[in-house]
């Protein structure tokens, strides 16, 4: 169990050190910030979406390890799906890290790193910050999303 958590340390790790798909993205239609005020992260999301895929993804912001690692892997991960795989991806990470549940572990894939966090209440919400901001993105929410009293309001 030891060396399985140390790779997931070494992945989000990695993707806090070098985030992929960091920064604006042009041709984005639809964007969406968030905070954590708790802790200060802060997160843009940039989303061109082709109909009903999501053509392109990137995030812009700063904050914690886990803040950073979660949204650039988030944006590996749904490169390229539909709005409604993008949802159901948001779904199944967050069950994962609020109930400890993720449904099929290989539809998460890498996601799976933050299985752990679930252990750290306080680090949920840095974990799920870019999620949530993804959807208020995929909703077109102008009021930027944040985590407060525990719960992400808008």
């Amino acid at each position: 169990m030891s060396d399985l958590r140390d790779l997931y340390q070494e992945v989000i790790l990695d993707h806090n050190r070098r985030p992929r798909n960091f920064g604006a993205l042009p041709a984005a239609n639809h964007t969406a910030e968030g905070s954590n005020p708790l802790c200060g992260d802060q997160v843009k999301v940039f989303l061109q979406l082709d109909g009903e895929r999501i053509a392109g993804i990137t995030f812009e912001g700063a904050g914690c390890a886990i803040s950073t690692a979660s949204a650039s892997l988030m944006t590996d991960a749904l490169a390229g799906k539909t709005v409604t795989e993008a949802r159901a991806l948001f779904a199944q990470f967050h069950e994962l890290l609020t109930v400890g549940e993720a449904g099929d572990p290989e539809t998460l894939g890498k996601l799976a790193v933050f299985s752990g966090v679930r252990e750290f209440p306080m680090r949920v919400k840095c974990a799920t910050l870019a999620w949530h901001t993804l959807k208020a993105a995929l909703e077109g929410a102008e009021i930027p999303v944040t985590t407060d009293q525990g719960e992400v309001s808008r």
